[in-house]
C-alpha cells in the first residue's frame, strides 16, 4: 500500500491524473450546464484552482482537486438572471473573499472560533435547504417545463438517467462506482439520440480549438451581499472533505498545513475563477474517493488532473458537446443530487447528536427552513438577503444570541 510521502512530480503519474479528472468531470460540468455558465471556462478555472490551492499548500498538499461547488447552483442561477453573469461574478470574487476571511480568522482565534460560529445546529439546516430550494428546478426539468419536447418524451429520458445513476451507486465497483453521474449522462443521452432530440448543429459547426468565454466580473454591491453568505455552506463541506481525505491518507492535514491554509487556498481559487466566469470552487469528494480505492496519495496526480482540465478547456467541440446535452438527462440526475445534499444536512444533525426536542435548537432549525426555503427577502435598499444566504444568516445570528438551555424537561 502506498504511503503519503509529500509532493513528488513523476510523468507516469499523467494517467492517473487524467482518470481522476474524469471522476470528477460530470459534477465539474452540471454546475455550468444548469447555471448558464460555459462549460469550458468552468473546466479552466477548476485546473488553474486546483493549481492555486497547491500553491498555497506548498508545505504539505492535500491530494484534492477543486471543481464547481453544488451549493451556489441556485445563487448563480439566480444572479445571472437578474444581474447578468459579469455582477455575478463579482459576487462569486467576494465569497472567495469570505472564505480567505475565514481562514484569518482560524489563524489568529485557532479553530475552535469556527464551529462556535457554525455549530452542527446551523450547518445541517443550511446544507439542507440548498438541495430543498433546488429540487423545483430538478423537477421542472424532468416535466419538460422548459423544453420543447412532450412530456412523455421528457420523463422517459429522465427516469432512464436516474435509473443508471441508481444502479451504478448501488452496484458498481471499483471506479465505476466513483462516476454514476457520467453513466447517468451517458445513457439519457443516448436515448435522447434514439427519441431524436439531439442537436448536433453546434458541434458540426464548433471548431476543435477555441478559446473559453471569459467574462471580466464587475461588481455590484447587491450581487456582492447576495452572494457571499452562500459561502458559509462549502466552508463547512470543505472541513468535512479535509477531515475525509486526512482519513484516507492517514496524514493530518487539519493540522499540516491546517485550516488556515487549506481554507485561504480553497477562497483564493474561488476569487480566481470569477476573475474569468467560472462558477465557485470546492473540493470534491468523487475524487478523495478516488484516492481511497487506488491508494493514489500523490498530490502531484491531482496537477496533472488539473493541467488535463485546462487543456480540454481549449477543446471547442467539447463544450459544443456538452451543450447538446437535453435537460431531461439533467434533470433526472438532479431529482436524486439535490435530494442527496439536503440529506447530507440532515445527517450533519444525526451525527452531531443534534437534539431537536430541545427547544433552542428546534427554533433555530424551524427559522432556517421556513425562512430561506418560503421565499423570504429582507430588503434594505442597497443590499438584500433571501434564500440560503438569509437562513444561514438568521441561523448564526440565533445560534450566537439565544441562551443555551441548562436543563430541559420536555413539554
Amino acid at each position: 500500500m502506498e504511503k503519503y510521502e509529500g509532493y513528488n512530480l513523476r510523468l507516469r503519474d499523467a494517467l492517473v491524473g487524467v482518470q481522476f479528472l474524469f471522476v470528477a468531470f460530470g459534477a465539474l460540468v452540471l454546475v455550468p450546464i444548469l447555471t448558464g455558465l460555459d462549460t469550458s471556462v468552468a473546466l479552466f478555472t477548476a485546473g488553474v484552482g486546483t493549481l492555486m490551492f497547491q500553491l498555497v499548500t506548498r508545505k504539505n498538499i492535500p491530494p484534492i482537486f477543486l471543481a464547481s461547488s453544488f451549493a451556489f447552483i441556485a445563487p448563480l442561477s439566480f444572479g445571472v438572471k437578474e444581474w447578468g453573469i459579469a455582477a455575478t461574478m463579482g459576487g462569486v470574487i467576494a465569497a472567495g473573499l469570505f472564505y480567505v476571511a475565514l481562514s484569518l480568522l482560524v489563524r489568529l482565534r485557532g479553530e475552535g472560533f469556527l464551529h462556535k460560529i457554525l455549530p452542527p445546529v446551523v450547518v445541517g439546516p443550511v446544507i439542507m435547504t440548498i438541495g430543498l430550494i433546488l429540487s423545483p428546478a430538478a423537477v421542472n426539468m424532468v416535466m419538460g417545463k422548459e423544453a420543447s419536447y412532450t412530456q412523455a418524451q421528457s420523463l422517459s429520458i429522465a427516469l432512464v438517467s436516474l435509473a443508471t445513476v441508481i444502479v451504478v451507486m448501488m452496484f458498481g465497483r471499483g471506479m465505476l462506482r466513483l462516476v454514476p453521474i457520467l453513466c447517468g449522462i451517458a445513457a439519457g443521452y443516448c436515448v435522447s439520440l434514439f427519441v431524436g432530440i439531439v442537436d448536433f448543429t453546434p458541434i458540426l459547426s464548433a471548431p476543435w480549438f477555441a478559446l473559453p468565454s471569459f467574462t471580466a466580473p464587475v461588481f455590484k454591491l447587491e450581487a456582492v451581499i447576495y452572494m457571499v453568505p452562500i459561502a458559509i455552506a462549502p466552508a463547512i463541506e470543505h472541513i468535512g472533505d479535509m477531515l475525509a481525505i486526512s482519513n484516507v491518507t492517514k496524514e493530518n492535514f487539519l493540522k499540516n498545513p491546517g485550516l488556515k491554509n487549506t481554507l485561504l487556498g480553497d477562497g483564493l481559487a474561488t476569487s480566481l475563477a470569477g476573475c474569468f466566469g467560472g462558477p465557485p470552487n470546492t473540493t470534491y469528494s468523487e475524487v478523495t474517493g478516488a484516492v481511497s480505492i487506488t491508494k493514489a496519495y500523490n498530490p502531484a496526480i491531482m496537477t496533472f488532473a488539473a493541467l488535463a482540465a485546462i487543456l480540454l478547456a481549449f477543446v471547442g467541440k467539447l463544450g459544443a458537446a456538452l451543450s447538446t446535452i437535453p435537460a431531461p438527462v439533467i434533470g433526472g440526475i438532479m431529482l436524486l443530487l439535490f435530494g442527496i445534499i439536503a440529506s447530507v444536512g440532515m445527517e450533519t444533525l444525526i451525527k452531531n447528536g443534534v437534539d431537536l426536542a430541545e427547544p433552542r435548537n428546534m427554533i433555530i432549525v424551524a427559522l432556517i427552513f421556513v425562512c430561506a426555503i418560503g421565499g423570504m427577502v429582507l430588503d434594505f435598499g442597497a443590499m438584500s438577503f433571501s434564500g440560503v444566504g438569509l437562513g444561514a444568516l438568521i441561523g448564526i445570528t440565533l445560534n450566537l444570541v439565544l441562551p443555551k438551555t441548562k436543563h430541559f424537561e420536555g413539554y
